[in-house]
Order: C-alpha cells, then structure tokens, then sequence
C-alpha cells in the first residue's frame, strides 16, 4: 500500500503519517530526507526524533537516492515512513548534478508499483501560497506540485492534512 499525506508547515501531517505507520503493526522503518546543514535544522530533526520517540523504528537517513533504498528496504512485513518528499526534492534540485532531480523522479515514480508493505510518503503542500519571485522557489513549486500529482496517480491513499485534521482525498 502506498500513501501519500500532504500538508503545510506545522499542519500535523507527521504527525499523522508516524500513526498511520505504527497503526499497520508492521516493523517501522524512517526513511529521513533532511540533511542538518544548520543549528535550526539540526533542532528540527531533533524534535521530530523526540516525538516519535526512537526505539521502536529503524532509521535511515537518505538525502536522494531514495528509490534506491526504497527498493532494497521494502518488505511485506514492514512499513515505511518516508518524511520528507519536498526536502528529497531540494537536494535533489540543488545537486550539483544538473540532472539529479530528473534521474531520481523518474527512478522513484518507476519504482513505486513495485514496493512492498506499507509505505508512507510525507510532503509539504507548497503551491496555495503566494507565487514565489524567484525562479529556483518558482521551480520548486513547479516541480513539487508535478510530484504530487504524479505520486498521488500512483497512491492507494491521499490525505491532507490541516490543523492536524485529516481529509482523505482518495482511498
């Protein structure tokens, strides 16, 4: 099964997708994407470690290949947390790789029909703001709402999330 739960900054989406995982009884596995470049996103990191509490999940940090690891970690009985999809794609689009973000879309959106278990995909809904000045952040949007999109074709489930209240837009 494949899930995809959308929200913005502080929506309680995490939150939701940790219960969401634990709720399966599978064995949990965290698929983190953020790389502690600074002191503010290493304490980010640190909290959401703090809330889920470490014991019961096995953590791997992956910064871009992640359909790589999705497919060598898959397993009928186990599932899996990944948090999250719109900071894979910053390091992805900030590679020094001109070709990163367009190799690692592609590998993930082929590699989902073949997962196993429970998989969990966390992503910030960024375009129903402001639209950026920028043409990176213009970019991100862009691309951001493209993987929503594509993943969500893809998914088995939908939600979104909004002041830890959750609306499942496909089931």
């Amino acid at each position: 099964m494949i899930e995809l739960v959308l929200g913005g900054a502080r929506s309680g989406k995490s939150s939701y997708a940790e219960q969401q995982v634990i709720n399966s009884g599978l064995d949990l596995l965290y698929i983190a994407t953020a790389t502690a470049g600074d002191t503010e996103m290493t304490s980010r990191i640190a909290m959401h470690q703090q809330q889920r509490g470490e014991d019961n999940w096995l953590t791997i940090e992956e910064p871009k290949l992640l359909a790589e690891v999705l497919l060598a970690e898959s397993s009928p009985d186990r599932a899996i947390l990944v948090d999250c999809l719109t900071l894979w794609l910053s390091n992805c689009l900030f590679d020094d790789d001109d070709q990163c973000w367009a190799k690692q879309k592609t590998a993930l959106l082929s590699a989902l029909p073949q997962l196993k278990g429970h998989v969990v995909f966390v992503s910030n809904e960024v375009g129903q703001g402001i639209i950026p000045m920028g043409e990176i952040t213009r970019r991100f949007v862009d691309e951001s709402g493209w993987l929503h999109q594509a993943v969500a074709q893809l998914a088995d489930k939908v939600t979104f999330v909004t002041a830890g209240l959750p609306q499942v837009l496909k089931d």
